[in-house]
């Protein structure tokens, strides 16, 4: 019987029950690959929540995007109240990776920003694993990369059990040899005090904190305790207290690992030497010996995952530990957006490597940092146990994969048909497209429009702008901060009409809009394949009256596939509707239902968080408090509080643009 319960006021409608007995009868039937096509609006994640249900093993869903990942782990929690849903994605805030450039001879030194939220999450995620079995992990792409050994990690765990004899100072020593630092005056996560007989510690990836009450040598009684007031929420008769990281290593390890890393170093000076490269050689010989030092010191050191595969006692060339390590061999993974996810993780490798072979080359780094390094897609294929590959538009591979056959999930529920589809000649598109738009906006509804090039978006949002249309445009150089504001305005009606180019596909959940123009359809290419004009159809999915109009002079080989599909769906969906008595209504989403990058009200703006912020006396204050904002405000947007991040970067501006000036007598910087 499965572990996993779910919880939702619904029963599979439409297709979903189907797709859900195909894709169980696929999983207990031994196969490896299965592809589930869902258009947008069919309830997608919620088939896949019953599928883990029924299925009852632990579960990786992957996305390409942090923003999207954070979705579904909302959604994914609501599903599994009772269960472990974890989070696993990049703890930085800002990462700037160790790299050198040898035409300048500038060395970049590593910078991250590291959200402590996330990191917690990530560091729960990994002990859910090692301590249950119904757990769901929804992760980005950074679960390929090198994590440390769960064999490693999971020796060093701190057993304490009421009743058992443990010395104080045991205790202690053990909790600093994995990564916890002792503070007596405050406890934040990863920290410990002790007083006397009792020792508080907050482990680095729960909200609350454990009280160990010691008689002598004996554990008296323990409890988990609120971190703000010390009160006791329960007792508890035993608990497991994981590592504060995830590169941790055992004394027998780090020794064996200082004594290869030595070895390899000697090695490779002789090496460099034999080259003439003194200067490298003398380079890669200060380095290296400090961070050894560090490492028999404190057992850790910046950097340390380059020595990963010392660590580990890997043979060179073998991949990393992922978090993939963490899970049982039985796992089942599932590939949200595949046809864009699969890519990136194809693609993950090859960046990675020749920035650090820069490193080596020059030496900064040890040949064996090279091991340091995401998965090769070949490495990630034979790690998976059995999978889903979850899209709208599955690529040619997914399908390949799954013997060329595919769970279609068509009916929407709702009784939502695909958007009627048309082509229209490029001659007067925009003329045409200006009626359109307005004709629309008499609805009170929105307008996408893409384009090819980034400069077109911006010369069309002008030209439009002059016609008296409320316009604004969406690419890549535009911060993500900005583009937030951009698609809350949109849904808030602030303007009328979104030019772009291929931000608008994946992701966006905007059911206030009802018309979708896609200007030169018959470019042919990536923006413009058959796969591309389906994912940017389904924006206008969500509206009653979606439309999407094709301004192509030639009906492409990709246009002709969209519009047959697109008939073909129209006419399954007519028919369900016609079956069940359903008339169609537009999706109604408020802002807890819609995803937070378009975080929203419908037709009210979210009440913005007030955030109390003292003036500065001068110009020191001033610049402190700058410095403090700007924490504050990544914290904030790397926990997708989009509003409450927003506000802290208005009061930064005004800050340094009324206080610093007049206090210091120059610009804010």
């Amino acid at each position: 019987m499965s572990d996993f319960q779910l919880v939702s006021p619904y029963q599979p409608q439409g297709d979903q029950g189907e797709a859900i007995d195909k894709l169980i009868s696929g999983l207990e039937g031994g196969r490896r690959y299965q592809t589930l096509l869902g258009v947008t609006g069919s309830g997608k994640t919620y088939t896949m929540a019953n599928v883990i249900a029924r299925y009852g093993r632990p579960t990786l869903i992957m996305s390409h995007n942090k923003t999207l990942a954070a979705q579904l782990f909302g959604e994914f929690r609501s599903f599994f109240p009772k269960n472990a849903v974890e989070f696993f994605i990049s703890y930085y805030d800002y990462y700037q990776p160790e790299a050198y450039l040898p035409a300048t001879d500038t060395y970049i030194e590593k910078e991250t920003d590291v959200n402590d939220e996330i990191d917690r999450l990530r560091l729960r995620a990994t002990a859910a694993l090692l301590s249950r079995r119904d757990v769901v992990i929804v992760a980005s792409v950074s679960s390929i990369y090198g994590l440390g050994s769960p064999g490693e990690y999971e020796r060093l765990l701190l057993f304490l059990k009421k009743g058992e004899v443990a010395e104080r100072k045991q205790i202690l020593r053990k909790l600093v040899d994995i990564h916890y630092t002792r503070n007596d005056l405050a406890l934040p996560r990863g920290t410990f005090r002790a007083r006397g007989d009792v020792i508080e510690i907050h482990p680095a990836y729960e909200e609350t904190a454990i009280r160990v009450e010691l008689f002598g040598d004996e554990i008296e009684s323990m409890a988990e305790i609120n971190m703000v007031t010390g009160e006791v929420i329960q007792p508890l008769d035993q608990a497991v207290v994981f590592p504060a990281k995830h590169f941790v290593t055992t004394e027998p390890s780090l020794q064996r690992a200082t004594k290869t890393i030595r070895v390899e170093l000697d090695g490779r000076l002789k090496e460099l030497r034999e080259q003439g490269k003194l200067l490298e050689a003398q380079r890669l010989e200060q380095r290296t010996r400090f961070d050894l030092e560090m490492m028999g010191e404190i057992g850790y050191c910046s950097g340390i995952e380059n020595y990963s595969r010392h660590l580990s006692g890997r043979n060179p060339g073998e991949p990393p530990a992922t978090l993939f390590e963490y899970f049982p061999d039985d796992f089942l993974v599932m590939v949200d957006e595949s046809h864009v996810t699969v890519p990136q993780i194809r693609g993950m490798y090859r960046g990675d490597r020749s920035r650090k072979e820069m490193l080596v080359e020059y030496g900064f780094r040890l040949p064996s940092a090279l091991d340091n390094r995401p998965l090769y897609f070949e490495e990630w294929e034979a790690r998976v146990n059995q999978a889903i590959f979850v899209s709208a538009t599955p690529a040619d591979w997914e399908v390949e994969q799954s013997g060329g056959e595919v769970v279609e999930q068509i009916i929407r529920p709702i009784g939502l048909m695909e958007p009627a589809m048309e082509v229209r000649p490029i001659e007067g598109q925009i003329d045409d497209l200006i009626e359109e738009i307005r004709t629309v906006v008499e609805r009170k509804e929105r307008v996408l429009v893409l384009t090819l090039t980034k400069r077109m978006a911006e010369d069309l949002t002008e030209y439009l702008r002059g016609m008296d249309i409320r316009v604004r445009y969406l690419h890549s150089e535009i911060d993500s901060l900005e583009r937030v504001d951009i698609l809350r305005d949109l849904r808030l009606s602030e303007f009328d009409a979104l030019v772009g180019i291929n931000l608008l596909r994946e992701g966006l959940d905007l059911p206030e809009v009802s018309l979708v123009a896609i200007l030169d359809a018959d470019k042919e290419g990536f923006l413009r394949n058959a796969r591309s004009l389906f994912q940017i159809s389904g924006r206008a999915a969500r509206n009653v009256n979606g439309r999407v109009i094709l301004y192509a002079d030639r009906v492409t080989d990709a246009i002709r596939t969209v519009l047959d599909e697109t008939e073909r769906r129209r006419e399954l969906q007519r028919q369900y509707n016609e079956e069940h008595g359903i008339t169609p209504e537009s999706v109604v989403k408020s802002v807890e239902d819609v995803m937070k990058a378009t975080l929203v009200a419908d037709g009210v703006k979210a009440p913005v968080p007030t955030i109390e912020i003292p003036e500065p006396q001068d110009l020191a204050e001033a610049e402190e408090l700058v410095g403090r904002l700007m924490k504050m405000m990544r914290e904030a947007a790397g926990n997708l509080e989009f509003e409450k991040a927003a506000e802290i970067r208005d009061e930064i501006e005004r800050i340094r643009r009324e206080k610093i000036p007049v206090l210091g007598g120059r610009k804010g910087r």
